[in-house]
């Protein structure tokens, strides 16, 4: 730039002294007119150079004007550019922000949207849980209704069978109290020979003091001593014959019932007449199944009063009944028989020699006595704890309801190492006391009899 200023105060500078030397050389031609072609001549030769001086500047003023007019577009076009681009940059920065702010979202969405599937797949599963249980309870409908058409069949034959049977129990009561007439008959000629055995042994004391003489009428009084002794002795048999038979005719236990195994009826006091089922295959004879798994439907999340009376089929699953076994438990000393079969059908077999439960008003609480087994002891842990059903929480546990927690009544503590009623699959289990797994069950047996003396 400042060389083209300098060109252009050059040019005018030359201008100038060219203007003056036009003007004098045309004066000095005026004076001298022939002269004329050599001046012109001359001045050509003397101007020429600097004409074309002249014109090169004039194109390089030009052509700098041009340039500068481009250079001074191309600015103004630079300067928009800029504010373009400055723009473009604000513009940028604020969809930046926005872009961010869509990421943030997009991300937030995506952590609901995860959230969501979560909650979609747990309601997904917890639908076909539902189904299946669905499917099971109309399964179980089904059978119920096939059952139920049995039950009526085998109860309008059981009405017959309690006829029949009712007529058995009059027959049997009136020689019950015969033999009962007998029975005491019986004692009374007892006491007549213990009084007669007293005066033969007062007699024989007598006879000891006299001679020899005395000594043959002793010998018949042995003798007659001897056949009372005989006579004695049948009538304690004929008594314990009787009594058999009255045990027979009015059972508490399944020992009368000997080999003869299946359903029984039991006469114990507070209860009346109930049915029992009879085992004598597993631990010899005598046993009252109080309990039994063996892989049926039966549901044992039963209420209070259902395990107070007892539910389920001999044929199948079932319980007892609380009331029952305190009242069988309360009249002698009985010992538990326990018999497992786990998954891998392995079997596993151990007794507790003083099995009692106590009334309801103290809970049904559980005692055991000792333990004998091949296996570790896992009932001690539930040992003097109250049964518990999901509407009567005995429990030691102050945040749930065990008995709701594991769907079956039972003896808890807090859970139970043990418990033999849970429902089928992991929660029926055999652990020790100390929580350490010990095998899956697939059948549970609970006998129990009289501990012999």
């Amino acid at each position: 730039m400042g060389r083209i200023k300098f060109n252009r105060v050059l040019f005018l500078m030359v201008l100038q002294i060219f203007l003056v030397a036009t003007t004098t050389g045309d004066e000095t031609c005026e004076s001298d007119r022939k002269m004329e072609e050599q001046c012109r001549l001359h001045n050509y030769k003397t101007v020429k150079p600097l004409l074309d001086y002249f014109r090169q500047v004039r194109n390089e003023i030009e052509q700098s004007e041009t340039k500068e007019k481009q250079i001074s577009e191309l600015n103004s076009d630079l300067m928009e550019k800029y504010h373009e681009i400055v723009r473009i940059h604000e513009t940028f920065v604020k969809e930046a922000a926005l872009l961010n702010e869509y990421k943030n979202k997009v991300i937030k969405g995506e952590n609901d949207l995860q959230l969501c599937q979560i909650k979609v797949d747990k309601s997904e599963s917890e639908i076909n849980s539902l189904k299946e249980q669905l499917t099971d309870k109309s399964t179980n409908l089904e059978n119920c209704q096939v059952q139920l058409k049995s039950v009526n069949s085998s109860l309008i034959e059981k009405d017959e069978n309690i006829k029949r049977f009712s007529e058995i129990i009059k027959n049997k009561t009136e020689h019950q109290k015969t033999l009962e007439l007998e029975l005491e008959k019986s004692k009374s000629i007892l006491v007549k020979h213990e009084k007669d055995i007293q005066l033969c042994r007062s007699e024989i004391n007598k006879l000891n003091t006299t001679s020899e003489n005395i000594r043959e009428e002793q010998k018949k009084i042995q003798l007659k001593l001897k056949e009372s002794e005989t006579k004695l002795i049948d009538k304690v048999k004929q008594n314990q014959l009787c009594q058999s038979e009255l045990d027979k005719l009015s059972p508490t236990t399944c020992i009368p019932f000997g080999e003869d195994p299946g359903v029984h009826q039991l006469n114990v006091s507070g209860i009346g007449l109930f049915n029992v089922l009879c085992d004598s295959q597993l631990a010899g004879p005598g046993w009252i199944v109080i309990q039994q798994r063996v892989g049926g439907d039966e549901s044992f999340d039963r209420d209070w009063a259902t395990y107070r009376k007892g539910f389920g089929s001999f044929e199948s699953d079932f319980f007892l009944g609380l009331e029952k076994i305190h009242r069988i438990t309360s009249l002698q000393r009985f010992e538990l028989y326990i018999h497992l079969v786990a998954q891998n059908g392995r079997t596993y077999n151990f007794r507790y020699d003083d099995f009692k439960i106590s009334d309801e008003d103290n809970g049904y609480a559980l005692s055991l006595g000792k333990f004998n087994g091949t296996i570790r002891d896992g009932m001690r842990y539930s040992e003097n704890m109250k049964f518990s059903t999901f509407d009567h929480d005995n429990d030691k546990d102050n945040y749930a309801n065990c008995a709701a927690w594991f769907e079956s009544g039972w003896w808890y503590k807090y859970s139970s190492p043990c418990n033999l009623n849970a429902p089928y699959g992991p929660l029926l289990r055999w652990w020790d006391k100390s929580y350490k797994y010990i095998f899956n069950l697939k059948e549970v047996k609970m006998l129990i009899r009289p501990k012999k003396r």
